[in-house]
Order: C-alpha cells, then structure tokens, then sequence
C-alpha cells in the first residue's frame, strides 16, 4: 500500500506541476470516457461499469461511458471535446496529437505483471492452416484490425514490409483486409475466414491463455475461442503501452483526482484494473507525451508516405 500511496503522489506531484501557472478551468458537472472498439459495445461497456462507479464517487459528478463502434469514434470525440478521458493505443494518442496537440495529455502508462511497459503485435494462424511464418502467406489473406491501431495496422504495415513482405494486396498476401477490430480479426482467423491476422497482447504468460493481457485474453475470457487451436507466426518489436489521456483543458484536480482512482486500483480494485486494461497487470504509473515520441513519429512518416 506505501508504495501505491508514493505513486499516487508522484502522478499528483507530475500535474500540479503541468498546471502551475495556468488559470483554472470551470468546474466541470459530468465527466465523459470513451472506450476503444476491440470488442462487442455491451463487453466494453460491462467490463468499464466499475469504472464509471469509481469516476462518480470520486469526482462527485454524473460519468457516462461511450463505446463508438471503432477507433476513430473516441479520437474524434476527445478532439471535439466531448470525451476527457479515454485509455488509448500509442498510435491513437499519435493521431491526435497530430491533428491537435492541445487537446488531450497522456497521465498514466499500464504497467505488466514483471513491472515491463510495453507490448506486441502478434501474428496468428489457425493450427490446421499449416502456415509457420510469413514466409506461408504468399497468396493468403491477411487481416488486420483498425486504421488507428497501433498494434493492428501502424507498427505491423511498417515493420512486415522491412521484413521483405509487401502490404500492398495482390502483391505477396492475396489481400490485405481491415475486419474492423481486434475481435473481429481474431474470430475471423479462428472461423477459417481469414488466413492470418494480427492483434495485440503482452507476450507474457501461456499462450493457451491468450497471455497475460490483450485482445487474445478478452478472446479467451468471453469464450470465443480455443487458443490451442491458433498459433503465432508473427512478433513485432516492443511497442510502448498505450496511455490514459485526458481533455488537456479540464481543471487541474479532475485530472489529479482521476489519474489517482485509477493508481489506486493496483491495490484496490484489481478485477475493475483487468477490465480496463484488457487483463492481468500491476498497475498504472505516470507517463507523458515523450514516452510516446518514436509512435508519433512513426505515424507522421506513415502519413506522409
């Protein structure tokens, strides 16, 4: 507890310290979070209840969740100002940033069970498929998730083609194909719809697991699939986890406060701390925008060709 209670000071200390000088914001009467697609709206939306319970109790005001049906719903909605918090991945907190770097802030950074801060983009095949690598997928159809996905689409349509394998449909894999999440890419692989796909997950842990934490966690807990009948045949380089952001604007306490409950729950609330973060991890620490420079500038090169 001593040492949850010494972060929860350093993440306080870190915004007093961001905020100093500023004016205070209008105190806000409700506070709105956004949740990543990935998953079905009513999983999203049950495994972020507690959440929304703990938000309530502790700023006092009214906490609704909203689950858009893909990545780019929650962007929007934090660029627009309709949303001040949601948890993202590394590329899109890169997106906005991009288009707005006034509008969101990075507070806190998952941490793993063996205290590492950071994931991968798994590439996975149907046992039976008798695909082992990349070097199998010549003209098979590949899936990835999302536009926005830092683990679904940026960091793999960089790093495959540097492998020597083009993205570009027709000209190694028969077809590049977006499912439209994380789920979607995973059921489709397991029913035999698409050769491969790609997805997110820790890499720690057992494999007939889905690892410790991930998209293929979320898979095996809500049943969908049997994960000793999928294998891995693709591992990107270690991608930052993804931040919690906040609306850049709102009042310095909010932010305090919000980035505290959610420490906090490394000792409280560790089954509300799973569905937040998509499973098993230790907690949350502060982070800030240079721990997520190289996504940004991965994204704004892929932007520009």
């Amino acid at each position: 507890m001593k040492q949850i209670k010494l972060v929860v000071a350093a993440v306080t200390a870190a915004l007093t310290l961001t905020t100093s000088g500023v004016y205070a914001a209008d105190p806000i009467s409700e506070f709105r979070v956004g949740i990543l697609g990935g998953e079905n709206q009513n999983d999203r939306l049950r495994s972020h209840a507690c959440v929304k319970d703990a938000a309530e109790e502790q700023l006092g005001v009214k906490t609704e969740l909203f689950a858009p049906a893909d990545y780019n719903g929650v962007i929007e909605g934090l660029l627009g100002g309709n949303l001040d918090m949601a948890w993202l991945g590394a590329s899109g907190y890169a997106k906005a940033f991009i288009e707005n770097p006034d509008a969101v802030e990075p507070v806190l950074v998952p941490v793993n069970p063996d205290g590492s801060t950071g994931y991968y983009s798994i590439g996975f095949a149907r046992v039976d498929a008798n695909i082992d690598s990349l070097d199998a997928m010549k003209d098979k159809v590949f899936a990835f998730g999302d536009p926005n996905s830092t683990s679904g689409y940026l960091i793999p349509s960089i790093e495959i083609p540097q492998a020597g394998y083009s993205m570009e449909s027709g000209e190694y894999f028969k077809e590049i194909v977006f499912s439209g999440g994380h789920e979607q890419t995973i059921v489709g692989v397991y029913n035999g719809d698409y050769s491969a796909g790609v997805t997110w997950a820790d890499g720690q842990g057992e494999w007939e697991d889905g690892y410790n934490n991930g998209a293929l966690r979320k898979a095996v807990d809500a049943g969908l699939v049997d994960m000793t009948e999928m294998k891995e045949i693709w591992r990107s380089k270690v991608i930052p986890n993804g931040p919690v952001v906040v609306r850049k604007d709102l009042p310095a306490d909010v932010k305090e406060k919000i980035s505290a409950m959610i420490v906090d729950m490394g000792e409280s609330d560790k089954e509300c701390l799973y569905g937040l973060f998509s499973g098993e991890v230790k907690g949350a620490i502060a982070t800030d925008h240079e721990f997520y420079a190289s996504v940004v500038a991965a994204r704004k090169k892929k932007i520009g060709g």
